[in-house]
């Protein structure tokens, strides 16, 4: 079941806690991708905009690709638009192009999880780099319905490595955000930072999203016929039969003395 995209701008653009949500992701999403994006094209499909905006400024292109019964909204505001709405398991990208694809929200209201991955692998380019984010089976923010993360289906980190790799893609790592609890109150809004220093530093302690980078692996394809070349190399020389020293000597011996 997918949530509503005017639902989904609601909370992220106009609640205390969904703005403190979308920082503390996006955080988390910069620091694992530090690295430079110049000229690379990103992704995000779901409701991965509010996630978007740091590669704006470097990246050759940037696309929010959002799924028909979600919805669309057009973003960035004040910008040229750069939302698409898409079929689920269709996306108007060419194959391989992507460097960099986001999700959110994306996965675990799927219909087609299968079908949705498979699309994801085919989009990136080798050794590009996918980021899923969904709901931590484990966290607060799963068993609530006050935000979008309390919807769908909730993964472990084994759960959602596993199929990602029954879907060819290799696991680089995975990390947790959202450690503080989902609530509105005021007294966890202010603390919020300081239980996400806590929870970044407790492996035990259940942050509210999964956050999994994973990246396409192509394998070297074999030259048709080259492991055969290698098994019947070319012989020149076949037919002749192999020198005999001594009558060799002896014709030599006869050239000279002529």
């Amino acid at each position: 079941m997918h949530l509503d995209a005017q639902d989904l701008r609601t909370f992220y653009y106009r609640s205390a806690l969904g703005r403190v949500a979308q920082k503390n992701i996006r955080d988390e999403v910069v620091r694992i991708w530090s690295g430079p994006c110049k000229g690379q094209t990103v992704l995000g499909y779901g409701f991965a905009a509010p996630l978007l905006r740091p590669f704006l400024k470097d990246a050759r292109r940037v696309i929010a690709l959002m799924p028909g019964p979600q919805g669309v909204m057009p973003w960035p505001a004040g910008m040229p638009n750069v939302s698409v709405l898409c079929e689920e398991v269709l996306w108007p990208i060419d194959t391989g192009v992507a460097d960099k694809l986001v999700l959110l929200h994306g996965l675990e209201t799927s219909t087609n999880a299968p079908a949705l991955l498979d699309e994801a692998y085919r989009v990136l380019g080798p050794g590009g780099r996918a980021l899923f984010i969904v709901p931590n089976r484990a966290g607060l923010w799963s068993r609530s319905d006050n935000t979008p993360f309390g919807y769908g289906r909730p993964y472990t980190t084994g759960q959602l490595e596993h199929q990602l790799r029954d879907h060819g893609f290799a696991i680089e790592r995975h990390t947790a955000a959202l450690y503080q609890p989902p609530s509105h109150r005021r007294f966890w809004l202010k603390t919020g930072p300081m239980w996400e220093r806590i929870g970044s530093g407790a492996p035990r302690m259940a942050g509210g999203v999964l956050l999994v980078e994973a990246s396409k692996q192509v394998r070297a394809q074999n030259r048709p016929g080259l492991p055969e070349a290698v098994k019947r190399p070319l012989r020149a020389l076949d037919g002749f039969g192999a020198p005999e020293p001594g009558r060799q000597a002896g014709r030599t011996g006869e050239g000279f003395g002529s």
